[in-house]
């Protein structure tokens, strides 16, 4: 593959697009990490504040199953605008919530506003990105959401003690308002489907056609795959961590975890762009699998170091890697559909895959480390014959 190193990444379209994402991805994390807590101390189960951080997920798969339709017949910017206007608005609307169930009803709002907005992000990115280092590119500008996950639980914790829920409402808004400017500033009119009558008319789509990209949906049922391997840990991992009295070392499990993203994201990009895509996923695939056998059969300090890191280069690098594949490989006028097919088959299966993990946890959570595992190779058959199909 030819790439010409001149081409510049680093634009004024690329750290707007970069700080829309950061900043969105903030909103979920900052929030995510407090609101459970929020809804107990509102007197709320265990189970219903559960819900109340998992109907936020359940909200922006809804929005993303529309949000493909959505880009190419109302347009990039002005889908981006109404959706991230909904989601910051949603945000003030935390401060006047008296009452578990409308919190609910809250969360489902900023959830349809989220999910719509970040595939808005996303396709508006990779129309701006450079295409020849389009996975360099690429992996400098998920680096957003790598970001969000280190600092928004760590803002959201330290903002809920030291002044309680308001400041994480008030950090949510101000977040949200940024990247709502930040997309208003992107230039896209040449290509964006609002202002190009060449681009194919919705009708002519059929219903499946509204929602999904055919050709997305291989990459995107092997991402799907790790992903349930990913949300075991982010599930499972205190609990897990008491039961074989590593509490200590998983703390930092993700700060690992971010930090080796940071590092390789970039590295995986250029070698994405240069030797293709079949060894970046190859070796995220089988680096995953290994990391969580490990921590099912053998739990140490040294092998939750080599968890996170084979994290990292499993679903950290092929969720950057994939999404690069499936808006790369489709025609302009079906990157909309193709980004909104990728993270309905990831966020489907972050938002139900806990549940069905803990069928495995009866006797204790290794079981579900080990099955991940199992799960995570069976991703790589559907690799191979995906990337296959694009050689």
């Amino acid at each position: 593959m030819n790439v010409n190193a001149d081409e510049k990444i680093f634009t004024k379209s690329f750290f707007l697009v970069f700080i829309s994402l950061l900043c969105t991805a903030l909103v979920m994390y900052v929030l995510m990490s407090t609101v459970t807590e929020y809804a107990t101390s509102m007197g709320s189960s265990a189970t219903v504040a559960g819900l109340v951080s998992g109907i936020y997920i359940f909200g922006g798969l809804c929005s993303r199953i529309y949000s493909g339709n959505a880009l190419e017949r109302i347009g990039w910017k002005k889908t981006a605008l109404i959706f991230m206007s909904i989601h910051f608005l949603s945000c003030l609307l935390y401060f006047i919530v008296l009452d578990v169930n409308v919190l609910l009803i809250v969360r489902f709002i900023h959830g349809i506003g989220f999910g719509a907005s970040a595939n808005a992000i996303v396709t508006i990115a990779s129309d701006v990105l450079p295409k020849n280092r389009f996975g360099e590119a690429f992996g400098y500008f998920m680096m957003g959401t790598t970001l969000a996950v280190g600092l928004g639980p760590f803002i959201g914790g330290f903002l809920y003690d030291a002044v309680g829920s308001y400041g994480c409402f008030l950090s949510a808004a101000i977040f949200s308002a940024v990247a709502l400017i930040s997309i208003s500033l992107v230039d896209v009119s040449a290509n964006d489907p609002a202002n190009n009558p060449q681009i194919r008319a919705d009708e002519e789509y059929s219903g499946f056609e509204k929602i999904f990209e055919r050709g997305a949906i291989p990459v995107s049922l092997f991402t799907a795959l790790t992903s349930l391997g990913y949300v075991s840990i982010l599930s499972f991992y205190r609990l897990y961590a008491a039961e074989v009295n590593l509490t200590s070392i998983f703390s930092w499990f993700f700060i690992i975890y971010s930090l080796v993203l940071i590092l390789s994201r970039p590295i995986a990009g250029r070698i994405q762009d240069r030797g293709g895509d079949m060894i970046i996923c190859v070796v995220g695939i089988v680096a995953q699998s290994v990391g969580l056998f490990l921590i099912a059969v053998f739990p140490s300090t040294l092998t939750v170091i080599v968890c996170a890191v084979c994290a990292a280069l499993g679903f950290g690098t092929l969720n950057s890697a994939c999404t690069t594949i499936v808006t790369r490989n489709v025609s302009q006028n079906r990157r909309s559909y193709a980004v909104s097919t990728f993270f309905i088959f990831c966020d489907a299966t972050m938002g139900f895959g806990p549940a069905l993990l803990g069928l495995f946890a009866s006797n204790g959570y290794a079981p579900v480390y080990l099955i991940s595992s199992i799960i995570t190779v069976l991703a790589l058959p559907i690799c191979l014959f995906a990337l296959k199909s694009f050689e």
